[in-house]
């Protein structure tokens, strides 16, 4: 289980010597307008899909379990960034991480999910690390069309949408089918239509793209330029400083809003 609580007070000590990685705490709490109430968000189109509670605790998804430390881990995680988007006006979001197996998709679920807590807030969770598409495994569901098939096939985007039960005002856009040039995707102007409407549709919205890890693919680094902010996801005991700082020289054509050192204290 990840100890992130644990992780943002060491990636507070580490970030120190890292001066292009904004730190995430003791940020001024700044409001930031929501003209549409996350109640009146409505999907008329969306699929709704029923995952067990006992199967997202099995898949450690924050809510599948009761209030305790790993969920107030994600709370603290939730404030953080949210008092970074709203001094800043920001609400499209990337998460990645510098190499793979680091848990960065989890890490954007389990923010997701508790960000969509927030009752001024919808949240949309975007699987956009079209080479290996997995946030559906981590939900438990199947496989399903989704973000390659909108930009491949204009496949309609609600018919795409998915809304997983017990997740409040959550909703997720799966990645589809794998594929190779994935960059180059990423990197088009229907992408970029895309985003754009998913950042101005709705005011109190907040847009989560999962993305490829940055030094294994150009993905990351194609999409920088797209999004207000990037959330670095690192592992400790694997990823090297070395691996950070490329990561961080990487992505500057983005904001980086801070650094998560994941599965910290585990033996």
């Amino acid at each position: 289980m990840e100890r992130i609580k644990q992780a943002l007070e060491r990636a507070r000590e580490e970030r120190a010597g890292q001066p292009q990685t904004a730190p995430m705490d003791n940020a001024p709490a700044g409001p930031a307008p929501v003209e549409t109430p996350a109640e009146q968000v409505k999907y008329s189109q969306t699929r709704h899909i029923d995952i067990p509670r006992q199967e997202l605790r099995e898949k450690r998804v924050v809510t599948g379990f009761d209030s305790c430390e790993f969920t107030d881990a994600y709370k603290m995680l939730r404030t953080q960034v949210l008092q970074r988007l709203n001094e800043n006006d920001w609400n499209v979001l990337a998460i990645t991480s510098p190499g793979t197996g680091e848990g960065k998709t989890l890490t954007a679920l389990n923010l997701a999910a508790s960000l969509a807590m927030e009752v001024n807030y919808t949240v949309l969770l975007v699987d956009a690390n079209l080479l290996h598409p997995s946030l559906h495994e981590h939900l438990g569901i199947p496989g399903s069309p989704g973000l390659s098939d909108y930009l491949l096939e204009d496949a309609p985007l609600p018919e795409l949408l998915v809304r997983p039960e017990g997740i409040n005002h959550l909703t997720i856009l799966p990645g589809g089918r794998a594929l190779l040039n994935s960059a180059e995707i990423l990197n088009s102007p229907k992408m970029s239509q895309l985003v754009d409407e998913l950042k101005n549709r709705y005011s109190g919205r907040i847009v989560i793209f999962d993305l490829p890890p940055v030094l294994s693919t150009a993905d990351a680094m194609a999409f920088a330029p797209y999004v207000d902010a990037t959330l670095l996801v690192v592992e400790e005991g694997k990823t090297t400083k070395k691996e950070v700082e490329n990561a961080v020289d990487m992505l500057s054509a983005t904001n980086i809003l801070g650094t998560v050192l994941n599965k910290a204290g585990k033996g």
